[in-house]
């Protein structure tokens, strides 16, 4: 095997063992650890890398690695600019820190731009040992993070409705999709035929949970969804999609969007056309946020306890690190998520 040398003077690093293998900083820490599934032949590729450079953890960094760190990870996979302007994460921030700290425990948050960014980020926290466990957000179809985790030797829960096959646990309100379709239900009893619905990115779980319910919420009623359109969260695609279905010849005459700040911008939007909430059009929103309740009107929405389940997910991922945690069983979230109706919400208009 041929591998280059570090320039003079100039200590080998454990990355430069990974690039000489061929592998992750993840995969060296394993092999020196004895941890993972590596194969016989890559542990033997590491080690004979680490020979030939020179490399060996010290011993204060392997103590390090096998004490704990009192740390837990939060990766939020957001642009900034929507990630400062939706409550919903420091509701959730708020529900996990309110269990962590009480134990001396503390969160890390990480923002990341992309899945790449996101695995890369995981190997060189379970690297470093800078973590005990992560918390992981916006739950995909097919969503490979878990594995990785799994893999990695880092306990972790996921964010989303409880599933007992799942390769972590995951944390959260049963049925994602019942709010929803309990919005429309309210809706098509104020005499509502024209639903509109402002998404999140399709390709998130939930979004596709949420646009399933709605979909067949109107479907059993014989009506067809009045338009169904896809965002990014961000309040620049709430406003334009806003804009975009009330320019429409037949406006519809409610609109249901994904979380609470969209609605918010929706409410903004309709104002600035003229139009008055709810006498001319009905909204709904998602996640029943405080700033729900200061509006004027004040926020008809679906209450999905965002604290609850950051504490849920918090006590559930302590006990994976192995504190003993007696109140975790007493907060399993078997609820559903369920609508709050105030005033954005009235008759459809004549």
């Amino acid at each position: 095997m041929s591998v280059s040398t570090e320039r003079a003077g100039r200590r080998p690093t454990i990355k430069a063992v990974a690039a000489a293998a061929g592998v992750s900083t993840a995969a060296v820490s394993q092999a020196f650890n004895n941890k993972g599934r590596l194969s016989e032949a890559t542990r033997r590729r590491i080690l004979d890398a680490a020979l030939e450079l020179g490399w060996s953890p010290s011993a204060s960094a392997a103590a390090l690695r096998n004490a704990r760190t009192r740390s837990l990870a939060l990766v939020v996979r957001r642009p900034t600019d929507v990630l400062g302007s939706d409550p919903h994460f420091s509701e959730l921030i708020t529900g996990i820190e309110g269990e962590l700290a009480p134990r001396g425990y503390g969160l890390l948050l990480h923002l990341v731009s992309g899945h790449r960014e996101e695995n890369a980020l995981y190997e060189r926290l379970a690297a470093e040992g800078r973590v005990d466990g992560a918390v992981l957000t916006d739950a995909r179809d097919d969503d490979a993070r878990p594995a990785l985790l799994a893999r990695l030797g880092l306990p972790a829960v996921l964010l989303g409705s409880p599933d007992d096959t799942a390769v972590v646990p995951r944390v959260g309100l049963r049925e994602q999709g019942a709010g929803i379709a309990e919005a429309v239900a309210h809706l098509l009893g104020l005499g509502h035929r024209r639903v509109a619905y402002v998404s999140g990115p399709p390709e998130l779980q939930h979004t596709r949970v949420r646009r399933t319910a709605f979909e067949g919420a109107l479907r059993e009623a014989g009506l067809r969804p009045f338009a169904v359109l896809p965002t990014d969260f961000s309040e620049r695609r709430a406003v334009g999609a806003t804009e975009a279905l009330l320019d429409a010849a037949d406006r519809p005459t409610a609109i249901v969007y994904a979380n609470d700040s969209m609605a918010v911008c929706g409410i903004g939007a309709a104002q600035r056309a003229g139009l008055a909430v709810p006498r001319d059009l009905s909204v709904v929103g998602y996640d029943n946020l405080p700033l729900g309740s200061w509006l004027h009107p004040r926020l008809t929405t679906v209450d999905q306890q965002v604290q609850r389940v950051g504490a849920a997910a918090a006590l559930m991922l302590l006990t994976l690190c192995g504190e003993e945690v007696e109140e975790v069983e007493e907060r399993t979230l078997a609820e559903r998520p369920r609508l709050v109706v105030r005033e954005s919400t009235g008759p459809a208009p004549g």
